[in-house]
């Protein structure tokens, strides 16, 4: 019998360092490394003017993606996601991805606190001018709203970071 992959996913608050850390992950782990911001911004150049064109954008991209992702595990490669499972939808897709293709998955929640949030969305906008237009409070406030913490309910597999070490 083949030897499978495990998805590795990511949940935590606009600033968290879910991108940071997942590209971190996909190293250590050996793993490929798929990043929703560079499939976004390639196949859909100069088309996100706000948060509801970046939720439009993503469901286009889901399905591809998603047997993509699943051509991977089942050759056995570890597969790292930066996407965000930031709601219950969300890591329900991110769980049938695994379950479909009888891969083990690893959801890695940054449980961090909005003001430890709002220093690195700050930090990041000035080393990373291009997102100042996105990386706002407004802007956080706005999607920390749609965010809901993971639960063991939801039949993952959760390590939790939180504070500093993440």
């Amino acid at each position: 019998m083949n030897q499978v992959g495990t998805l590795y996913f990511f949940c935590g608050k606009m600033g968290a360092g879910k991108s940071t850390k997942s590209k971190q992950w996909a190293i250590d782990k050996h793993a490929v490394l798929l990043s929703e911001d560079e499939w976004i911004s390639s196949l859909y150049p100069n088309q996100i003017e706000s948060f509801e064109d970046y939720i439009k954008f993503s469901a286009l991209l889901k399905p591809l993606v998603k047997k993509h992702v699943q051509n991977i595990l089942s050759v056995g490669t570890d597969v790292v996601m930066d996407f965000p499972a930031n709601t219950q939808k969300l890591r329900k897709w991110f769980l049938d991805i695994a379950s479909e293709v009888n891969a083990s998955h690893q959801l890695i929640f940054l449980n961090l606190s909005n003001d430890q949030c709002l220093s690195q969305i700050a930090k990041r906008r000035n080393e990373q001018p291009e997102r100042a237009a996105f990386d706002t409070e407004a802007m956080f406030n706005h999607v920390t709203k749609f965010f809901e913490t993971p639960e063991a309910s939801e039949g993952l597999n959760i390590i939790e970071f939180s504070g500093k070490e993440s």
